[in-house]
Formats: C-alpha cells, sequence, structure tokens
C-alpha cells in the first residue's frame, strides 16, 4: 500500500494508483476530458492537472502513478486557473455554436466550461479550414469541434482494432482524421459508432435523418411503418430523464403514434423470424441436408452489419462462414412491403419503412443495393437511432411519461422473449438454441437453459448437447473480441460450430446509437438486465411459438429456407465487397485488447 495526502487528507491505496483514481477513492472527482480507464490515458487534454509537492510543474492527475509521501492538491488557486486557461484555448480552437450542435446539453467541454466558470472566450477564436465530412453514411466528422482528445483513435485501435483514424500534422495543425488520407467512407471503417459515443464533444456524431423522417411523416401520400429494435426499449427513456420504470416499450408506442406513425411495429417479431431462418439454416449445416452452397464452420451470425463490415474488410476469406440471413431490420423491411402491405390494402411503393435502432451501421446496412427484395426500392427506406428519436420527442414537445400505454399494431406486433434478448451480447446465440433445440428433438427445453452464453466476458465459450452430438458455441462483444477469436479460429487452438459476434461492447445494449452518458455510469449493463428481465415475464419465450411468424409462414413464406423465404429473408454475403483500399496485413492491426 502507498500512504500520501489529498487535499490535506491521508489516504491508502494500493501500488501503482494514478492520482485521479486514489482522488476518487475518497469522493474527488478530478475533471478529465480525454481520460478513458484503460484505454486513453495520455494526458492529452490537461483538464485533470494538479498541484504536487515538490514539483515546479502541474502534473496529469489521470497517467501519475502515487508515490509514497505525495502531496497533492487538486482545487488550489493555481490548479483552477490552469484548469480554466487549458479550457477557454480549447474554446479558441473550438466551433462554439453550440444550439446548433448535436451535443448540445450533452457536452463535456460545454458542462466542464460552465462548471469552471468560464464565460469568454478573450483570446478570440481561430477554426481550422477542415470542412465537415460527410462521405459516409453513418457518421459525419466535423473538424472544427475536435479537442484532439485522442478518444476516438486509443478506440478504435485498442479496443475495435480498426485503426481507422490517425493523428495527422504537428502542433497547431495536429488533427485527427482518417488513416491514410482516405475520406471515412473509403476506410475499412465497420461504422459502429462507439468513436461517437465516447467523443466528448461534438466532433463525432451520427448522420442525422431525422428531417427526412419528418418529411415523411407530413407527406399525405405516404404511409409510414415504424419498427423499434429490441434493444431500443431498454434505452429510450433515458436521454429523456423518465425513469427505467416509466419508460416502458407500451408507452414509446404511444409516443410513436403521437410523432404521426401511421403503424407502429416490434423489430422484435423478425427477430423471432430470424430465429427461424437462421436457426434452420445451422441445423441444415450440421446434418447437411438441404444445404445451399458450402456448407463451413462454425456458422457465423449475420444480423450485425457492423461485424459483416469487419469480417469482409479483415478476413475476407471468411465470408462463406457467415449465415445468409439478414438482419431482422431487413427482414421486416422486406415483409413490409410484400405480405404486411398486401395485408393492408395498400400500394407497397406508398410505403415508408422507418427504422429505429440503437446502431449507427444499420443507416449503411439499409442502404445496400442487396437489401432491394421486396422489389420497391429499399426495403427499409430510413434509419434513425435512439438518440435521434429522442431528439425528435424533444422536438415536437411530446411528454411520453404522461401518455397512456398502448399496444403495437396487429400482424407484424407479436413477439416472444427469445426476441427481446437480440439486444444483449449473447441473445441471438441463446435464442437460436432454445429454437434448433426444438428443431431437433421437437420439444421444448428449458427457456433458461442456454444462459451459459449470457455475460460480460469479452469472448465467452459453452458447449450444449443435441441429440447426437456436443455444439460447441462462443460468442464475443466487441471487435477486438472478434479478431481474437478469429485469429484463434485460424491457427487452430479453438473449433466451434456456431459463433455470435456483436461489434459493440455489451452488444446492441451499447450501441453505437444509444443515449451517450458519463463515462463512469456505463448504462448498458443494466439495459441488457432490462432486456433479461423482460424476457422473463413473457408469456412466450421461443420463437417457434410465436403465433403470427406460424401464420406467415402458413399464408406466405411457406417454410424456414423455402424459395420465397430465401428471396426476402435471406442474402448471398459475397454479392458485396468492402471498398477498395489497403486493408491491414496481420502485423500492422493494433493488438487485440480483452474487455
Amino acid at each position: 500500500m502507498v500512504t500520501l495526502k489529498i487535499d490535506r487528507r491521508t489516504v491508502q491505496v494500493k501500488q501503482g494508483t494514478t492520482i485521479l483514481e486514489a482522488a476518487k477513492s475518497i469522493g474527488l472527482r478530478i475533471p478529465t476530458l480525454c481520460y478513458l480507464q484503460g484505454i486513453n490515458e495520455v494526458g492529452a487534454c490537461r483538464v485533470c492537472v494538479v498541484e504536487m509537492k515538490g514539483s515546479a510543474k502541474l502534473v496529469t492527475a489521470c497517467n501519475t502513478v502515487v508515490q509514497e509521501g505525495m502531496e497533492i492538491l487538486t482545487s488550489s488557486p493555481r490548479v483552477r486557473h490552469a484548469r480554466r486557461m487549458t479550457v477557454e484555448l480549447m474554446l479558441t480552437q473550438h466551433n462554439c455554436n453550440c444550439p446548433t450542435c448535436a451535443r448540445n446539453g450533452n457536452c463535456r467541454l460545454q458542462t466542464l466550461a460552465n462548471s469552471l466558470g468560464v464565460r469568454d472566450v478573450r483570446l478570440g477564436t481561430e477554426l481550422t479550414g477542415q470542412r465537415k465530412e460527410q462521405s459516409s453514411p453513418s457518421i459525419v466528422r466535423d473538424p472544427q469541434k475536435c479537442i484532439l482528445c485522442y478518444r476516438c483513435v486509443s478506440l478504435c485501435d485498442k479496443v475495435q482494432t480498426l485503426g481507422i483514424w490517425r493523428i495527422g500534422g504537428t502542433g497547431a495543425r495536429t488533427s485527427v482524421e482518417p488513416a491514410f488520407g482516405r475520406s471515412l467512407a473509403q476506410t475499412e471503417c465497420a461504422y459502429c459508432g462507439q468513436c461517437v459515443t465516447h467523443c466528448p464533444v461534438g466532433a463525432l456524431s451520427e448522420k442525422s435523418d431525422r428531417d427526412r423522417v419528418w418529411e415523411a411523416l407530413s407527406d399525405p401520400e405516404r404511409v409510414t411503418v415504424v419498427q423499434v429494435a429490441p434493444a431500443v426499449r431498454a434505452a429510450w427513456g433515458e436521454a429523456l430523464g423518465i425513469p427505467r420504470e416509466a419508460a416502458t416499450m407500451k408507452r414509446l408506442v404511444a409516443t410513436l403514434r403521437h410523432l404521426g406513425f401511421d403503424y407502429v411495429l416490434d423489430t422484435c417479431f423478425t427477430a423471432d423470424l430470424t430465429i427461424m431462418e437462421e436457426g434452420s439454416e445451422l441445423i441444415e449445416r450440421l446434418t447437411g441436408q438441404n444445404v445451399k452452397g458450402d456448407p463451413r464452420f462454425p456458422m457465423f451470425t449475420s444480423c450485425c452489419p457492423g461485424w459483416i463490415r469487419f469480417l469482409k474488410g479483415q478476413y475476407p476469406e471468411l465470408v462463406g462462414n457467415l449465415s445468409s440471413a439478414k438482419s431482422p431490420q431487413q427482414m421486416f423491411g422486406a415483409v413490409a412491403k410484400t405480405y404486411y402491405a398486401q395485408k393492408l390494402g395498400i400500394p407497397a411503393d406508398k410505403m415508408c419503412v422507418v427504422s429505429i435502432m440503437p446502431c449507427t451501421a444499420k443507416k449503411y446496412e439499409a442502404g445496400l443495393d442487396t437489401m432491394r427484395s421486396a422489389g420497391h426500392g429499399q426495403d427499409v427506406d430510413i434509419v434513425i437511432t435512439t438518440r435521434e428519436l429522442c431528439a425528435m420527442i424533444k422536438e415536437e414537445g411530446v411528454l411520453p411519461e404522461r401518455l397512456e400505454e398502448e399496444e403495437f399494431d396487429s400482424v407484424l406486433g407479436d413477439s416472444t422473449g427469445a426476441a427481446v434478448i437480440f439486444g444483449a451480447t449473447g441473445g441471438v446465440m441463446e435464442a437460436a438454441l432454445r429454437s434448433a433445440y426444438y428443431l431437433v428433438t421437437g420439444e421444448n427445453t428449458e427457456p433458461d437453459a442456454f444462459k451459459a452464453v449470457r455475460g460480460p466476458q469479452g469472448w465467452k465459450e459453452a458447449s450444449f448437447d443435441l441429440p447426437g452430438r456436443t455444439l460447441k458455441c462462443a460468442v464475443a462483444h466487441g471487435l477486438g473480441n472478434a479478431r481474437r477469436l478469429i485469429e484463434a479460429l485460424k491457427d487452430g487452438s479453438v473449433q466451434y460450430d456456431f459463433v455470435e459476434v456483436m461489434a459493440c461492447p455489451g452488444g446492441c445494449a451499447g450501441g453505437g446509437g444509444q443515449p451517450i452518458c458519463e463515462d463512469s455510469d456505463d448504462q448498458s449493463p443494466a439495459r441488457t438486465q432490462n432486456l433479461y428481465a423482460l424476457d422473463a415475464a413473457a408469456p412466450l419465450r421461443f420463437s417457434h411459438e410465436n403465433p403470427s411468424v406460424k401464420t406467415l409462414y402458413q399464408d406466405f413464406l411457406g417454410k424456414p429456407g423455402s424459395e420465397t423465404a430465401h428471396h426476402l429473408l435471406h442474402t448471398d454475403q459475397k454479392e458485396w465487397k468492402m471498398n477498395a483500399g489497403q486493408v491491414k496485413s496481420k502485423d500492422e492491426r493494433a493488438p487485440a485488447a480483452a474487455v
């Protein structure tokens, strides 16, 4: 143990503890901007400076390790003045048009400037000449708001292991930009959005499609159909200040109708449909029956577009391992513009399908040429994130907590608990195994029989007994963990039959389109537990028991894997490739971090 004094209080902490952590242990919060524990501890912003006895210079608390006998002052006049000047200097190179910024009211720099009493930028403002970059369908980069904290650089290198961002220039011309001088659209970016959720300011944001939604809602000739992803129900209330127990799915349904959507439906319906198709495909690969193409193992899940972009960019030789099943979002669009349009008697070309997703990569996925199976343009017309939804609710002036709860519209509104847990890491695996067991045996197992795939570990393994064989499974979340898993598969140190990967740490619950929280207040575990609670309370917990899915097969699709199902619900994963551009060799890639 190390003994030191912080603000004249004696503190004992373990060796290797930083001043920042030591101060936190006694209830002192030292401000930070660039700090991300274990990921970005570089002291770049210098907002966390403290005074140390015997040192002529102020030291950064985030990466200075405590020593025996240290005496630290965290809020002396000298420290407060230095922090205020640091923030004021940042503001001289920052676009301070806060009312028009996506992060207004949820900006770390804005909050810090207020708390430090910065009321004027006395030195004037000199912005970089770089313009806003909007080449990506998912992410917007605004160099004039970048504060050079390097969080995006470290996160992409150490957690997602893609190295999309680099530090360019020197001195006053230093900038953070896509590597190799390319636009973001030309890189192997997964569009996962983790850089967006970890940016402390508005330098990175999702590409907003709110205006497109408002335009569709105001067009009397268009019929708007909105789908809500599983993970959205666990997070939408956070950005609106609504307690979790009041931010129910039924209240969100009422809110969406208040916004003007004609039909409000649940993506969980097509999550159940995904399980029927993907589970059947897994059984076909395992048994060798009715297999289309070359069955390869392990079979990878295919509902996360960030993961698919990662695999196609980094390991294109393994694309054949992906399930051919589309994501629930895209299955929904295809079914809505065919079966549902027929049911409603609506011309499909008048229908506008809007998705509310916890994910920025879904914007990219919806625009792919391979996602036009219904024959009426893109199967999904517009994708907005959970954050964009909350902004629309605020813009409309709706108070959701005061609305009466309402049910989803029928036909595509029924779902099971198995579909809800799609939003949690391991949820797709667990839901698929529940139905795969039934497809093999003709009977249900206990709903929680496969809960071994749950948990926060970045890479989990589990084995389950099916009649005639043992199924070896793995679950990974975060692309760094996915890389570790794939490298282990390639060198033969592990063997699996079925693998689930989600690009974002925590799965969709921690998606790049979810509400942005304080670093110390990660909500993804609480969101995940909420999803599991909804599953446990659901009257139906097996996807194959969804009555509306059964009706869809009886009336329209025939059976899982039928010709119609393959046309609408599956895709050739090899049909599109990543952008032309340099893909890093194995030696150039950053080491994967266990998260």
